[in-house]
Protein backbone atom coordinates (compact mmCIF):
# COMPACT_ATOMS: atom_id res chain seq x y z
CA UNK A 1 0.00 0.00 0.00
CA UNK A 2 1.31 3.43 -0.96
CA UNK A 3 1.48 6.03 1.78
CA UNK A 4 0.75 9.60 0.79
CA UNK A 5 2.53 12.16 2.92
CA UNK A 6 0.95 15.56 3.38
CA UNK A 7 2.17 18.69 5.08
CA UNK A 8 0.17 21.15 7.14
CA UNK A 9 -0.81 24.38 5.42
CA UNK A 10 2.08 26.84 5.36
CA UNK A 11 4.77 24.12 5.80
CA UNK A 12 7.02 22.38 3.30
CA UNK A 13 7.72 18.62 3.48
CA UNK A 14 11.33 17.88 4.23
CA UNK A 15 11.81 15.64 1.19
CA UNK A 16 10.52 18.30 -1.25
CA UNK A 17 12.78 21.04 -2.61
CA UNK A 18 11.93 24.43 -1.15
CA UNK A 19 10.96 27.04 -3.72
CA UNK A 20 13.47 29.87 -3.89
CA UNK A 21 12.02 33.30 -3.17
CA UNK A 22 13.45 34.59 -6.44
CA UNK A 23 11.37 31.93 -8.24
CA UNK A 24 8.27 33.09 -6.39
CA UNK A 25 8.95 36.68 -7.41
CA UNK A 26 9.33 35.61 -11.04
CA UNK A 27 6.10 33.60 -10.86
CA UNK A 28 4.17 36.54 -9.41
CA UNK A 29 5.60 38.82 -12.07
CA UNK A 30 4.43 36.46 -14.82
CA UNK A 31 0.99 36.06 -13.25
CA UNK A 32 0.58 39.82 -13.01
CA UNK A 33 1.20 40.39 -16.70
CA UNK A 34 -0.35 37.18 -18.03
CA UNK A 35 -3.77 38.85 -18.10
CA UNK A 36 -4.17 41.20 -21.03
CA UNK A 37 -6.42 43.43 -18.95
CA UNK A 38 -3.64 44.32 -16.49
CA UNK A 39 -1.55 46.55 -18.80
CA UNK A 40 -4.71 48.21 -20.06
CA UNK A 41 -5.86 48.96 -16.52
CA UNK A 42 -2.58 50.71 -15.82
CA UNK A 43 -2.64 52.61 -19.12
CA UNK A 44 -6.26 53.77 -18.71
CA UNK A 45 -5.63 54.83 -15.12
CA UNK A 46 -2.52 56.78 -16.10
CA UNK A 47 -4.30 58.56 -18.95
CA UNK A 48 -7.30 59.41 -16.74
CA UNK A 49 -5.14 60.83 -13.95
CA UNK A 50 -2.96 62.89 -16.29
CA UNK A 51 -6.04 64.12 -18.18
CA UNK A 52 -7.74 65.32 -14.99
CA UNK A 53 -4.68 67.32 -14.00
CA UNK A 54 -3.92 68.69 -17.45
CA UNK A 55 -7.58 69.64 -17.84
CA UNK A 56 -7.52 71.66 -14.63
CA UNK A 57 -4.32 73.43 -15.68
CA UNK A 58 -5.77 74.19 -19.10
CA UNK A 59 -8.86 75.63 -17.42
CA UNK A 60 -6.68 78.13 -15.61
CA UNK A 61 -4.75 78.83 -18.81
CA UNK A 62 -7.92 79.40 -20.85
CA UNK A 63 -9.67 81.71 -18.40
CA UNK A 64 -6.51 83.42 -17.14
CA UNK A 65 -7.54 86.93 -18.18
CA UNK A 66 -10.93 86.60 -16.50
CA UNK A 67 -9.21 86.62 -13.10
CA UNK A 68 -8.52 89.95 -11.43
CA UNK A 69 -4.98 91.26 -11.19
CA UNK A 70 -4.52 90.22 -7.57
CA UNK A 71 -5.57 86.63 -8.31
CA UNK A 72 -3.11 86.38 -11.20
CA UNK A 73 -0.32 87.89 -9.13
CA UNK A 74 -0.86 85.54 -6.19
CA UNK A 75 -1.44 82.42 -8.34
CA UNK A 76 2.03 80.98 -7.76
CA UNK A 77 2.36 82.32 -4.23
CA UNK A 78 -0.84 80.50 -3.25
CA UNK A 79 0.50 77.20 -4.61
CA UNK A 80 -2.15 76.76 -7.30
CA UNK A 81 0.32 75.31 -9.86
CA UNK A 82 1.04 72.49 -7.41
CA UNK A 83 -2.68 71.91 -6.88
CA UNK A 84 -3.07 71.61 -10.66
CA UNK A 85 -0.14 69.17 -10.76
CA UNK A 86 -2.19 66.56 -8.89
CA UNK A 87 -5.82 67.42 -8.15
CA UNK A 88 -8.14 65.76 -5.65
CA UNK A 89 -10.19 64.25 -8.49
CA UNK A 90 -7.14 62.61 -10.01
CA UNK A 91 -6.10 61.31 -6.58
CA UNK A 92 -9.51 59.67 -6.14
CA UNK A 93 -9.18 58.03 -9.55
CA UNK A 94 -5.72 56.80 -8.57
CA UNK A 95 -6.91 55.36 -5.25
CA UNK A 96 -9.96 53.66 -6.74
CA UNK A 97 -8.10 52.13 -9.69
CA UNK A 98 -5.02 50.97 -7.78
CA UNK A 99 -7.05 49.55 -4.88
CA UNK A 100 -9.13 47.60 -7.40
CA UNK A 101 -5.97 46.33 -9.12
CA UNK A 102 -4.56 45.24 -5.77
CA UNK A 103 -7.76 43.46 -4.78
CA UNK A 104 -8.10 41.76 -8.17
CA UNK A 105 -4.55 40.45 -7.99
CA UNK A 106 -5.66 38.05 -5.25
CA UNK A 107 -9.44 37.69 -5.65
CA UNK A 108 -8.99 36.84 -9.33
CA UNK A 109 -6.79 33.90 -8.37
CA UNK A 110 -9.29 32.69 -5.80
CA UNK A 111 -12.11 33.03 -8.34
CA UNK A 112 -10.35 30.98 -11.02
CA UNK A 113 -8.89 28.42 -8.63
CA UNK A 114 -5.34 29.40 -9.51
CA UNK A 115 -4.61 30.09 -5.86
CA UNK A 116 -5.32 26.44 -5.00
CA UNK A 117 -2.89 25.35 -7.70
CA UNK A 118 -0.27 27.79 -6.45
CA UNK A 119 -0.51 26.64 -2.83
CA UNK A 120 -0.41 23.00 -3.92
CA UNK A 121 2.82 23.62 -5.80
CA UNK A 122 4.24 25.86 -3.06
CA UNK A 123 2.79 25.02 0.36
CA UNK A 124 4.69 27.92 1.94
CA UNK A 125 1.75 30.26 1.62
CA UNK A 126 3.28 33.17 3.45
CA UNK A 127 6.25 33.18 1.07
CA UNK A 128 3.88 33.22 -1.90
CA UNK A 129 1.97 36.18 -0.54
CA UNK A 130 5.15 38.00 0.46
CA UNK A 131 6.32 37.71 -3.14
CA UNK A 132 2.97 39.01 -4.37
CA UNK A 133 3.17 41.96 -1.97
CA UNK A 134 6.71 42.83 -3.08
CA UNK A 135 5.94 42.60 -6.80
CA UNK A 136 2.75 44.65 -6.48
CA UNK A 137 4.46 47.29 -4.34
CA UNK A 138 7.36 47.62 -6.79
CA UNK A 139 5.21 47.85 -9.92
CA UNK A 140 2.74 50.33 -8.43
CA UNK A 141 5.53 52.50 -7.00
CA UNK A 142 7.12 52.80 -10.42
CA UNK A 143 3.69 53.41 -11.94
CA UNK A 144 2.87 56.11 -9.40
CA UNK A 145 6.23 57.83 -9.93
CA UNK A 146 5.78 57.93 -13.71
CA UNK A 147 2.21 59.22 -13.49
CA UNK A 148 3.00 61.85 -10.86
CA UNK A 149 6.01 63.10 -12.82
CA UNK A 150 4.03 63.19 -16.09
CA UNK A 151 1.17 65.03 -14.42
CA UNK A 152 3.49 67.62 -12.92
CA UNK A 153 5.32 68.15 -16.22
CA UNK A 154 2.15 68.45 -18.31
CA UNK A 155 0.43 70.82 -15.90
CA UNK A 156 3.47 73.10 -15.63
CA UNK A 157 3.96 73.05 -19.41
CA UNK A 158 0.40 74.32 -19.87
CA UNK A 159 0.69 76.97 -17.15
CA UNK A 160 4.03 78.18 -18.50
CA UNK A 161 2.08 79.78 -21.34
CA UNK A 162 0.83 82.30 -18.75
CA UNK A 163 4.12 82.48 -16.84
CA UNK A 164 2.30 80.79 -13.96
CA UNK A 165 4.23 77.54 -13.67
CA UNK A 166 6.69 76.33 -11.04
CA UNK A 167 9.79 74.19 -11.40
CA UNK A 168 11.08 71.21 -9.45
CA UNK A 169 13.08 73.72 -7.46
CA UNK A 170 9.92 75.00 -5.79
CA UNK A 171 10.09 74.22 -2.04
CA UNK A 172 6.94 72.06 -2.12
CA UNK A 173 7.16 70.54 -5.61
CA UNK A 174 9.10 67.40 -4.74
CA UNK A 175 6.88 66.68 -1.73
CA UNK A 176 3.75 66.88 -3.89
CA UNK A 177 5.22 64.57 -6.54
CA UNK A 178 6.48 61.97 -4.06
CA UNK A 179 3.28 62.00 -2.01
CA UNK A 180 1.17 61.55 -5.15
CA UNK A 181 3.44 58.80 -6.45
CA UNK A 182 3.37 56.82 -3.20
CA UNK A 183 -0.42 57.04 -3.03
CA UNK A 184 -0.44 54.33 -5.71
CA UNK A 185 1.36 51.54 -3.80
CA UNK A 186 -0.42 52.41 -0.54
CA UNK A 187 -3.82 52.06 -2.23
CA UNK A 188 -2.77 48.91 -4.09
CA UNK A 189 -1.48 47.19 -0.95
CA UNK A 190 -4.63 48.17 0.95
CA UNK A 191 -6.69 46.61 -1.84
CA UNK A 192 -4.53 43.48 -1.75
CA UNK A 193 -5.01 43.12 2.01
CA UNK A 194 -8.78 43.60 1.76
CA UNK A 195 -8.97 41.12 -1.11
CA UNK A 196 -6.94 38.57 0.86
CA UNK A 197 -9.43 38.75 3.73
CA UNK A 198 -12.70 38.93 1.76
CA UNK A 199 -11.67 36.82 -1.28
CA UNK A 200 -14.56 38.13 -3.38
CA UNK A 201 -13.96 40.75 -6.05
CA UNK A 202 -17.19 42.71 -5.65
CA UNK A 203 -17.06 42.77 -1.86
CA UNK A 204 -13.37 43.69 -1.83
CA UNK A 205 -13.82 46.62 -4.24
CA UNK A 206 -16.82 47.95 -2.29
CA UNK A 207 -14.85 47.80 0.96
CA UNK A 208 -11.92 49.57 -0.70
CA UNK A 209 -14.19 52.41 -1.81
CA UNK A 210 -15.76 52.74 1.64
CA UNK A 211 -12.51 52.60 3.59
CA UNK A 212 -10.22 54.58 1.30
CA UNK A 213 -12.57 57.16 -0.25
CA UNK A 214 -15.91 57.48 1.55
CA UNK A 215 -14.69 57.32 5.13
CA UNK A 216 -12.36 60.36 4.79
CA UNK A 217 -15.34 62.36 3.49
CA UNK A 218 -17.72 61.21 6.23
CA UNK A 219 -15.39 62.01 9.12
CA UNK A 220 -15.67 65.66 10.06
CA UNK A 221 -12.53 67.75 10.32
CA UNK A 222 -14.30 70.25 12.60
CA UNK A 223 -14.29 68.06 15.70
CA UNK A 224 -11.14 66.85 17.40
CA UNK A 225 -11.96 63.12 17.64
CA UNK A 226 -13.22 62.72 14.08
CA UNK A 227 -10.37 64.90 12.78
CA UNK A 228 -7.83 62.64 14.48
CA UNK A 229 -9.53 59.57 12.99
CA UNK A 230 -9.55 61.24 9.61
CA UNK A 231 -5.82 61.90 9.91
CA UNK A 232 -5.16 58.16 10.18
CA UNK A 233 -6.42 57.52 6.63
CA UNK A 234 -4.12 57.51 3.58
CA UNK A 235 -6.23 59.87 1.47
CA UNK A 236 -6.22 62.43 4.27
CA UNK A 237 -2.45 61.99 4.52
CA UNK A 238 -2.15 62.73 0.80
CA UNK A 239 -4.28 65.86 1.23
CA UNK A 240 -2.01 67.05 4.02
CA UNK A 241 1.17 66.39 2.06
CA UNK A 242 -0.10 68.23 -1.04
CA UNK A 243 -1.91 71.09 0.71
CA UNK A 244 -0.89 74.72 0.24
CA UNK A 245 0.00 77.15 2.98
CA UNK A 246 -3.42 78.83 2.69
CA UNK A 247 -5.25 75.52 2.99
CA UNK A 248 -3.22 74.57 6.07
CA UNK A 249 -3.94 77.90 7.76
CA UNK A 250 -7.67 77.07 7.67
CA UNK A 251 -7.28 73.75 9.53
CA UNK A 252 -8.95 73.65 12.93
CA UNK A 253 -6.83 70.69 14.00
CA UNK A 254 -3.54 70.96 12.09
CA UNK A 255 -1.02 68.15 11.80
CA UNK A 256 2.46 67.91 10.38
CA UNK A 257 3.94 66.30 7.30
CA UNK A 258 5.82 63.84 9.51
CA UNK A 259 2.53 62.41 10.73
CA UNK A 260 1.25 62.12 7.16
CA UNK A 261 4.37 60.24 6.02
CA UNK A 262 3.96 57.97 9.04
CA UNK A 263 0.38 57.17 8.02
CA UNK A 264 1.60 56.21 4.55
CA UNK A 265 4.27 53.93 6.01
CA UNK A 266 2.03 52.24 8.57
CA UNK A 267 -0.74 51.57 6.05
CA UNK A 268 1.67 49.99 3.57
CA UNK A 269 3.33 47.90 6.28
CA UNK A 270 0.07 46.81 7.93
CA UNK A 271 -1.51 45.94 4.58
CA UNK A 272 1.46 43.81 3.56
CA UNK A 273 1.52 41.96 6.88
CA UNK A 274 -2.24 41.38 6.81
CA UNK A 275 -2.10 40.00 3.27
CA UNK A 276 0.65 37.55 4.28
CA UNK A 277 -1.05 36.42 7.48
CA UNK A 278 -4.53 36.13 5.95
CA UNK A 279 -3.57 33.12 3.81
CA UNK A 280 -1.77 31.18 6.54
CA UNK A 281 -3.65 28.08 7.77
CA UNK A 282 -6.81 28.90 5.85
CA UNK A 283 -8.54 26.94 3.11
CA UNK A 284 -7.87 28.05 -0.43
Amino acid sequence: MTTVRTAPAGHVMQDEPRARFADLLAAEWLKMWSLRSTPWLYVITALAVIAFNAGTAYDHYKYWYQYDGQSRTSFVANGIPLVDAFTANSAMVMVLALAAIGALSVTGEYGTGLMRTTFTAVPARRSVMAAKVLVLATVTTVFGALVAAASFASAQAILSGRDASVSLGHPDALRVIVASALLAPVAALAGLAIGSVIRHTGGAVVNCVVLLLLLPMVLSSRRHLTAVLQHTLPFSAWERLTSTQIQRSNDLFPWGTGGAWTVYSLWALAAGVLAVLAVHRRDQ
